[in-house]
Formats: C-alpha cells, structure tokens, sequence
C-alpha cells in the first residue's frame, strides 16, 4: 500500500535509524513516533528508547508501509479544545458512530496492541463506527496540566464528536467514563441514541473510605510502579499474569503519575446524581458482580435514577469490561444496541512452538534467521509466523514482538 504524505524518521538507541510513513496528521505522527519505533520489527524491542527531541518530520517521496504504521487497522486523528489543545481520537469499522468514554487512564496505540483489547473493541466496531479518545494528558493527546473536571470531559467529547461532525450517536461509558457519559446525556440529550454505562457509579464518594482512598492516592503519586501493579490486580484479577504485567505497563505509559493521581481524584469525586433523572435516551446499565473497584450499588443507582434504564447483572470479577468473559458484555452492548450477535473470537494464546517463534521474533530475527535457530526452512518460519498473526488477530510480525514482549518481559 502507498499514499502521499510525510514520513518520519528516528533513531533508536543502540540501532538503526527507521523510516515511517504517515497516513495520517503528521503532527499527532510525531507523538506517536516512540510507540511505532518500540514496534518496529527490525529493532530489538528490549533496549529500544526514542527521545522525542531527535524525532523530525520530513518530506520525501511516497515509500512502503513498515512496522507498527503498516498494520493499523484504526485510523488516527485529532481534536482541538478550546484552548488549542490536541485530543487524539480512533476510529474503527463503519456504521452510525458508539462513542466510547473510557475509564481511568488510556492509550489508544498500547492497546490496539493488547490482543483482548483489541478484540473487544473490534466487536463493538462490527455495524458501528467505533469512536474512541485519549483524555488531555494521556496516551497521544497533548500534555494537560490543567485541573481535572467535569467540565474538561465533556468538552473533550464535544471537541472529538465535533471533528467528526457526529450530531448523533450512541454512547458507551465505563467505569469513570460512566460518570461523563450520563452527564453527557443529561446535558445533550438530543445527541445521545443509546447508552449503556458499565462498571460505573453515581457518585465518586461511594467507592472505598478514606482512608484508603488517601493511601492508593498516596501510592500513585510517590510509587507510580507499584500503584499500577496494585491497580491492575484490582481492575483485572481474573487474568493470567503475563496480561496483568502488560497492564500494568500500559497504564504507567498513558500516563504519569501526576496525571494518574488527578484522575482518580475525579473519579472520586464526581457526583452525578442531580443529572440522572434528565437523562432520556434509552439506557443499559451493566456490572459484573464481583467487581471490587466498583460497587455493585451504584449501578443500581444509577439503573433506579435513570427513567426506564435497564440493568444486566454479569458474572466475573473484573473491572476492566474487555477481561475476563469480554464476550458476555459484547453480547449485552450488542444485543441492546439492536446489533447482531457474532461469532466467538478468535483464541489470544499460542502453542508452545508458536511461543517460540514468537520469541525469536521479539529478539528482532528475520524469518532467514529464525529457520536457522530452529532448523526449519524459510517456508516453514513463515508458515509458523502466518498462523501466529491469525491466531492473534494481528496483521504484522511486529504487532507479534510488541505482544510478547508484554506479556514475558523478564525473559
């Protein structure tokens, strides 16, 4: 595939120099150049560090697709707030367009990368056009120093529905993202279709005491590590460890700790409640029992509150709506948005020589290479590695490293 446009180049430490081409705004190209660099099948994952000071923009004549750039299906954009601030957004499939609100931090390019991440959105993304954002200050969007209010997030979803000239849509908030979107709908009522809120609450002052709300907030700010590390067994303890790492990870690279810290401050301190009864789209509350971030309570207030919401108790533990039986909350967003149901997705593990391969890709090896180590002809390293990026969902050998190396980062 060619097209028109820029390209960006940069140096990765201890490697190569590298060359991308942009099919998209060159500008939000150069925030995201340290992830697709990180991705970049020729470089050797583990030690790779960009700074984006040595990062330039330059023009030159239309070259192939490589890397992380060559296999993204979501298409990148961004958003001005008032203030000139960029907010960059994600679209994925075709359809009337389901905004999605997220939760706490995000990071629209690490989790494309996430297999589970990727397949729950791309099953909300079938009959729909996906809409998905970073918040001021975290992922791709530009830095954010500013107070975290209400008032922020709902401009940030005016700014993106804005840019893409959405006056209707259908709205999916979860965890604080529940929170905006209700106000969102209680405020614009004439822009909202549906809704379902996940894993969300009324108000901010019922999740934990305190106490402990000082002490994670304490946690965050000073060890920003070990805070994600507690956070994601919170939000994710029903995944394997590999995935909690990865998760962990991510989080630590949406955003720093004193965005992460401001953010939950939000989140604990949102009150809904006086927006509820205004809310007139058709809604769908859905919360899995045993989740521990989020009280099971507060979706009942928010289903009583709401006129004529519906509530689906799910099972599980998990906070975060795309672990644990993702496909049970897929089912229910589908079923109330009147989408059909779809197939099951496709396995996120390999087998054990997949694992291989997949670890040789990781250190950087070309397919020549990686037949040598494991005695195998060319054909069959690239056999191996076809069924790998299918198993995985994925349309590139580097989407393949990036995954491995999340999930076994100490081998």
């Amino acid at each position: 595939m060619r097209s028109k446009g820029r390209a960006l180049e940069g140096a990765c430490t201890g490697g190569p120099r590298v060359r991308f081409h942009l099919y998209y705004d060159a500008e939000l190209a150069i925030r995201q150049a340290q992830a697709d660099i990180l991705t970049s099948a020729s470089l050797p994952l583990r030690t790779c560090r960009v700074r984006m000071d040595d990062l330039r923009v330059i023009n030159g004549p239309p070259v192939m697709f490589t890397g992380a750039v060559a296999s993204r299906d979501q298409r990148l954009g961004t958003a001005l707030l008032a203030d000139g601030g960029r907010v960059a957004y994600a679209l994925t499939g075709t359809g009337p367009f389901l905004l999605v609100a997220s939760g706490w931090l995000s990071h629209l390019e690490w989790g494309w990368a996430m297999p589970a991440d990727r397949l729950f959105h791309s099953a909300l993304a079938s009959g729909r056009t996906l809409v998905r954002y970073d918040r001021p200050g975290c992922g791709l969007s530009d830095p954010y120093e500013g107070p975290r209010t209400m008032a922020l997030e709902l401009a940030t979803i005016g700014a993106v529905t804005d840019a893409l000239g959405a006056t209707t849509f259908d709205l999916l908030g979860w965890s604080l993202g529940a929170a905006v979107a209700a106000q969102w709908a209680a405020d614009r009522p004439e822009t909202v279709r549906r809704m379902v809120l996940y894993g969300g609450w009324a108000t901010g002052a019922a999740i934990g005491d305190e106490d402990s709300k000082r002490h994670l907030l304490g946690l965050v700010a000073t060890h920003w590590g070990l805070g994600s590390d507690l956070l994601t067994d919170l939000f994710a303890p029903e995944t394997d460890a590999g995935t909690r790492r990865a998760l962990a990870q991510y989080q630590r690279a949406a955003s720093s700790a004193e965005t992460a810290v401001a953010l939950l401050g939000l989140a604990y301190d949102l009150d809904v409640r006086p927006a509820l009864a205004r809310v007139t789209a058709p809604t769908l509350v859905l919360h899995r029992r045993g989740d521990r971030a989020a009280p099971a309570a507060q979706s009942q207030v928010l289903a009583d509150t709401i006129p004529g919401a519906e509530l689906v108790e799910l099972e599980g533990r998990s906070h975060l709506p795309a672990m644990g039986d993702a496909e049970a909350v897929v089912e229910q967003v589908r079923r109330f948005l009147g989408l059909p149901r779809l197939r099951r997705a496709v396995p996120t593990s390999l087998t054990p020589r997949q694992t291989e391969v997949a670890a040789l890709v990781a250190e950087g090896l070309t397919n020549r290479e990686l037949a040598e180590r494991l005695g195998i002809t060319e054909r069959s390293a690239e056999s191996h590695l076809e069924r790998i990026r299918l198993r995985l969902g994925f349309r590139s050998r580097s989407q393949v490293a990036a995954w491995y190396v999340s999930r076994e980062p100490d081998k």
